[in-house]
């Protein structure tokens, strides 16, 4: 993990901390990228909750709550999936927030809806919940890190909006 993201954990930390939050993550493409810069803080006990790694389509809807016609209607690598995946993350995990991927990290895998690259990061809490999507391939290893990064520089930027 990068010295970016240990600063972006730390701020998050601070934030948590201050405001007596917790958060807790939902991830597809990233794996498991976001809890790990997460809890790179020590005493990320105290607000990370945990993370649930809804790779497949089964674990997005049996245990985050993503509905079928979401999934079949917009596929799992949409706007709408990242949305559910937060309020699920949250409903699931007690959490106060959430931060949640979903996307094609390449190589494969894509559609032409999605191709490579197209990465849906979410975060905020149920009913207030704020998107942004990436779309661009610089290869896997890269595309999962700048994925990483944008997650937790929105949710901080999120917090402090709010």
């Amino acid at each position: 993990m990068g010295f970016e993201n240990k600063i972006a954990s730390r701020e998050i930390q601070q934030w948590l901390y201050e405001n007596g939050k917790t958060l807790a993550t939902a991830e597809s493409c990233t794996g498991g990228r976001i809890a790990e810069a997460i809890i790179a803080v020590p005493g990320a006990s105290k607000y990370f909750l945990g993370g649930i790694i809804a790779y497949a389509d089964e674990v997005k809807k049996n245990v985050l709550g993503v509905s079928p016609e979401t999934l079949a209607e917009h596929t799992a690598f949409s706007e709408e999936t990242a949305i559910e995946m937060v309020a699920g993350a949250c409903r699931v995990l007690g959490a106060d927030y959430a931060i949640a991927s979903t996307g094609v990290a390449g190589p494969g895998g894509s559609t032409p809806e999605a191709p490579v690259g197209t990465i849906w990061i979410a975060c905020g809490a149920p009913g207030n919940i704020q998107t942004c999507k990436l779309e661009e391939d610089f290869g896997r290893d890269i595309n999962l890190a700048i994925a990483t990064s944008k997650a937790l520089r929105m949710f901080i930027d999120f917090l402090k909006n709010t």
